[in-house]
């Protein structure tokens, strides 16, 4: 099941096909694409280039003892999984959430993005309901930034400006216990990183982004493709 949250409140719910249909879907706003984050809050973007090529170059080492010792570390890594296919929305998304009061300023929200490693999270009212969505691509738009040699006021201006003004709203948000399928189909539609997890009354429960489908397609139990 999908919804559509606005600073109005809900706006709509139904089923994928219903929401397929609706044309504030599709005009969400959208600013240029950035690096995905993952929940470890490291960017991809910011290892050095020549890192790959440096540890091709100085393989592990091939003796016994290093081998048994690496093997050893990995297995205190695994985490225990159930073992059972994934195949609903709440088997994956991130919770606790981390979200962003609509009355935030610009840096605020930035802050509470840097800090959590994310890049981008919902933006909820004083009744913690959803009301949109913000991501990094939206503060970092060209046509928002002013030029770099304008006057510190002009900067200091868009740092005080509301998160409301700037936010994607209305947000398609989706069920706990939806088809992930569903979810990866409405995120291609809409080029959103993800989509907020609400319940019934619209507060938002968790979230779930493209890095949590893809790392689920890689992870032992496996997503469900066609369950």
């Amino acid at each position: 099941m999908f919804s559509v949250y606005g600073v109005s409140g809900q706006l709509f719910r139904g089923s994928l096909e219903q929401l397929r249909q609706i044309g504030a879907v599709g005009a969400v706003a959208r600013g240029n694409a950035v690096q995905a984050v993952g929940r470890d809050g490291q960017d991809p973007s910011s290892s050095s280039p020549g890192a790959f090529t440096a540890r091709a170059e100085h393989p592990a080492p091939s003796d016994e003892a290093h081998r048994s010792a690496l093997a050893a570390y990995a297995q205190t890594q695994r985490v225990a999984l159930p073992r059972h296919p994934l195949s609903r929305v709440d088997a994956l998304m991130s919770r606790p959430v981390i979200t962003i009061p609509d009355s935030s300023t610009v840096l605020q929200a930035w802050q509470i993005l840097a800090r959590h490693g994310v890049g981008q999270a919902p933006v909820v009212n004083s009744d913690a309901t959803l009301v949109g969505l913000l991501s990094r691509a939206d503060l970092l738009r060209p046509e928002r930034l002013p030029t770099p040699g304008s006057n510190a006021l002009v900067w200091r201006a868009l740092l005080a400006q509301s998160v409301s003004d700037i936010m994607s709203t209305p947000v398609p948000s989706v069920a706990a216990d939806t088809d992930i399928r569903r979810v990866a189909r409405v995120l291609l539609d809409t080029g959103l990183p993800g989509l907020p997890v609400v319940d019934e009354q619209g507060l938002v429960t968790g979230f779930v982004s493209r890095s949590d489908i893809l790392r689920a397609v890689v992870t032992d139990p496996p997503l469900d493709l066609w369950g």
